[in-house]
């Protein structure tokens, strides 16, 4: 069963995106929402956590816009259409608050 892994705070305040990247499995997703998407920064240990990971990744487009923040080939943009059907699509949604 695939989950849907949600965070939307920032990964310089706080664990989650560790104990996120802990948890998550082969056939799961993560959705970076929020100020998660300065995980997106070049040149950051999230950045190059995450693309060293291979993950399923998903930020939303309008949150990575609005913090100036560009979208790396290996992620993906989506809009809150797209992120119901990823909601829809997984097992599980789980939500890092």
């Amino acid at each position: 069963m695939s989950t849907l892994h949600v965070l939307s705070h920032s990964p310089f305040g706080d664990d989650r995106l560790t104990s996120c990247l802990r948890l998550i499995g082969a056939d799961d997703a993560l959705l970076l929402s929020g100020d998660a998407a300065y995980a997106l920064q070049p040149g950051t240990v999230p950045f190059t956590t995450l693309m060293a990971r291979g993950l399923k990744l998903y930020v939303l487009a309008e949150d990575a816009q609005a913090r100036a923040i560009g979208v790396p080939q290996w992620a993906e943009a989506i809009d809150y259409p797209a992120f119901v059907e990823l909601s829809i699509h997984h097992h599980k949604v789980n939500s890092w608050l």
